[in-house]
C-alpha cells in the first residue's frame, strides 16, 4: 500500500497552471511531476468550482440578457404601431 503523500500549495496551483496551457495534456503534465492525471483533475476541479446552471454569475447575466431583449421587443412593438397607423393614414389620404 502505497504512503499518502503531501503536496504543497504552491505544487499543486503549479501543477494547475501547466495542466492550464495548450501545448500538453494533462496526462503528459501528471508523468512529468510524477503525480497520477486524476489527481491533477481533482486539483484542478478544487481550484475552479463548477457554477450550477441556476446560481451565480451565469444566471444574473441571463436575467440580464432577458431584461434588455424585453426592452428591444418593446421598442419593436412600438415601431410596428407607429407604422401601422402611418400606413392607415396613408391609405385614407390616397382616396
Amino acid at each position: 500500500m502505497k504512503k499518502k503523500q503531501r503536496y504543497t500549495a504552491e505544487f499543486k496551483s503549479e501543477a494547475v497552471r501547466l495542466a492550464k496551457l495548450k501545448d500538453r495534456s494533462i496526462a503528459g503534465v501528471a508523468r512529468s511531476l510524477g503525480i497520477s492525471a486524476t489527481l491533477l483533475r481533482y486539483w484542478m476541479d478544487q481550484e475552479t468550482p463548477r457554477q450550477s446552471a441556476y446560481e451565480g454569475p451565469r444566471a444574473e447575466s441571463l436575467e440580464a440578457e432577458n431584461q434588455r431583449l424585453r426592452r428591444v421587443v418593446a421598442r419593436l412593438e412600438e415601431e410596428r404601431d407607429i407604422l401601422k397607423k402611418a400606413a392607415a393614414y396613408f391609405a385614407n389620404a390616397s382616396r
